[in-house]
């Protein structure tokens, strides 16, 4: 599945089958989040966020390719990402695009 952020595929035509999305809410456990307020204290990059962020997206990546293979899609154009909390300490990703048939 070709993915891309631009909104057309260069010297392809395209059918555009319809709006496609994923998403996924993620949190860290209890421990890693005490520890990580820990770490506010002193500055510094939070890695175990970090590391739950990157597998938020790339679970909401994969829902969404999967809704674009159910629609009979070669691609997926303009793809975008956003993020909003949903409480302290969870995130909610979401993946979006137009999934399209190239020709």
């Amino acid at each position: 599945m070709l993915i891309v952020t631009t909104e057309t595929v260069n010297g392809r035509e395209m059918e555009m089958l319809g709006l496609v999305k994923g998403s996924t809410i993620q949190t860290v456990n209890v421990f890693r989040d005490i520890g990580s307020g820990l770490k506010t204290l002193v500055g510094g990059e939070l890695s175990k966020y970090n590391e739950m962020m990157d597998a938020a997206r790339n679970l909401a990546t994969e829902r969404m390719v999967r809704e674009a293979e159910a629609l009979g899609a070669d691609a997926i154009v303009a793809v975008r990402y956003s993020s909003s909390s949903i409480m302290q300490s969870a995130a909610e990703v979401m993946a979006y695009g137009t999934a399209v048939k190239l020709k």
